[in-house]
C-alpha cells in the first residue's frame, strides 16, 4: 500500500531527502515504548538524525545545507511523524530555527557561522527555550522571568524554561531573557557544557512523551557579550512559515492512525462475523471519512506551503493562512485519531496496540501555537479591517 505522504512526493530530489526522514522514522518507531514510558529521547534516534545529516539540511546551499524548501521541509517532518510524533516534534524546532536564522538575517554573521559551521561539521542540535512557568507561551506576550544582568563585563543568567524538547540531548539552546542594562529581551546561546546549567526532569505529560521536553534552569550562568545572539525585534512579528512544521508533525500521527486502523480492520474478525470488520458498512463508513479528511488536510498544507515557497513577496501577509492551516489540520488530526480508535474499539484502549499512544499524542496538537482562539481572533479582526 502507497502510503498518503508519499503521493506528495514530485521529484527526484523529494525522493532522495524523504528516504532520510524514512530511516529516521523507522529507528524512531524502535523506541517508542521505552520513550513514551520513561519520557525520554532515543539516543539511538538522535544518533541516525545525525547520521543522516538532517540538521543541516534547512540551511542554504552556501552555507553548506540542502536549502530545504517549506514544502520539503513539511514532507519531511510528516514522514517522521508516522513514525514517532514526539521525535518529529522535537527536531522539527530545530529545524524550523535554522530555516528562520537563515532567512530572516536575525544575527549578526559572526554568530550565525558560529552555530552554523558546527551544525554542518557536526550536525550539532539546537532549539529554542522560551517558554516559562509562569508566563506561559511566548506567543501571548509575557516578559521573560529568567534574567540577564550585565557584571564585570559579562552577562550573568538565572531563571527556568520549561517545554524545553530534547532538552538534554541539545547542543546548544537559545534561551530568552530579560536585560537589565538593556531593558530589553535578549537571546543567548548557551553551550550545554556551561557550569550553572542543568535540566530538571519534570516532563510528565499525557502525551508528547518521547519529546523529553523537560525544564532548563539556570543558576547564574555566566555568558561573554558574543553570546548575546539576538535582539527581541519591535513591532509586530513577521509570519513564519517554518511553524508548520507543527500541523505536519499532527498529520504524520493520523496518518499513522489511519494505516493500522485500517490494517487491523482488514485482519480483525470476530467470531460473530464470517468476513473482517473491514468489510461492515459502518466500519467502512469511518474509514471512508478518516480518508476525505485527510485528502483535505494534506491538500490544504501543502497548498499553502507551496504558496510560501512559490511567491515568497506575498509571505508577509500569511499569517492568517499560516494560523488557519495550523488549526485546520490539527483539529483535523484529532478528529481521524478518534475515528481510528472507535474502529479498533476497545482494543484501542490497550497498550498491546498503537492506538491509544496516538490519541494521547495528537491532543498536543491543540496546545502547541498559534491557539485557536488566537487564530479565531486573528481571522475575524482580519474579516473586518480595512487592509484586505
Amino acid at each position: 500500500m502507497t502510503g498518503m505522504i508519499e503521493t506528495w512526493i514530485k521529484n527526484e530530489r523529494q525522493e532522495r531527502l524523504f528516504q532520510k526522514a524514512t530511516a529516521i522514522a523507522d529507528e524512531a518507531k524502535k523506541h517508542i515504548q521505552e520513550t513514551d514510558q520513561q519520557a525520554a529521547f532515543s539516543p539511538q534516534t538522535l544518533q541516525v538524525i545525525k547520521e543522516e545529516g538532517y540538521p543541516s539540511l534547512a540551511l542554504p546551499p552556501q552555507d553548506g545545507g540542502e536549502g530545504l524548501s517549506l514544502y520539503e521541509l513539511l514532507l519531511l517532518q510528516e514522514k517522521i511523524a508516522e513514525g514517532d510524533g514526539s521525535v518529529a516534534l522535537s527536531i522539527g524546532w530545530h529545524m524550523g530555527t535554522m530555516m528562520e536564522l537563515s532567512q530572516e538575517e536575525l544575527w549578526e554573521p559572526a554568530s550565525y557561522n558560529r552555530l552554523v559551521q558546527e551544525v554542518v561539521s557536526s550536525q550539532k542540535v539546537v532549539n529554542r527555550a522560551a517558554t516559562e512557568p509562569s508566563t506561559g507561551s511566548p506567543t501571548r506576550g509575557g516578559i521573560p522571568e529568567t534574567t540577564a544582568v550585565k557584571r564585570d563585563g559579562r552577562y550573568v543568567l538565572s531563571g527556568r524554561k520549561s517545554f524545553t524538547s530534547m532538552a538534554e540531548h541539545l547542543d546548544y539552546y537559545i534561551v530568552s531573557a530579560y536585560m537589565e542594562d538593556k531593558d530589553s529581551v535578549g537571546w543567548f546561546m548557551i553551550d550545554r557544557h556551561q557550569p550553572g546549567l542543568s535540566v530538571e526532569q519534570t516532563w510528565d505529560t499525557l502525551g508528547m512523551r518521547g519529546t523529553a521536553s523537560h525544564d532548563l534552569v539556570m543558576n547564574e550562568v555566566e555568558l561573554n557579550e558574543d553570546d548575546l545572539v539576538e535582539l527581541k525585534q519591535e513591532g509586530k512579528p513577521s509570519p513564519k512559515g517554518w511553524l508548520l512544521h507543527i500541523p505536519a508533525c499532527y498529520l504524520g500521527i493520523a496518518v499513522a492512525a489511519r494505516n493500522d486502523a485500517v490494517a487491523f480492520a482488514k485482519e480483525f474478525q470476530p467470531n460473530s462475523l464470517d468476513k473482517p470488520i473491514a468489510e461492515v458498512p459502518h466500519i467502512q463508513d469511518k474509514i471512508g471519512e478518516m480518508e476525505w479528511k485527510l485528502m483535505q488536510a494534506h491538500a490544504y498544507l501543502y497548498s499553502v506551503a507551496r504558496k510560501w515557497d512559490e511567491e515568497p513577496e506575498k509571505r508577509k501577509h500569511m499569517g492568517p493562512d499560516l494560523g488557519a492551516v495550523k488549526l485546520a489540520v490539527t483539529n483535523t488530526a484529532n478528529e481521524v485519531v478518534d475515528l481510528a480508535m472507535r474502529i479498533a474499539g476497545g482494543r484501542g484502549l490497550s497498550k498491546t496496540y498503537p492506538f491509544e499512544k496516538y490519541y494521547r499524542d495528537v491532543r498536543a496538537g491543540l496546545h502547541n501555537p498559534p491557539m485557536d482562539d488566537a487564530v479565531v481572533s486573528m481571522l475575524a479582526k482580519h474579516a473586518v479591517s480595512d487592509d484586505q
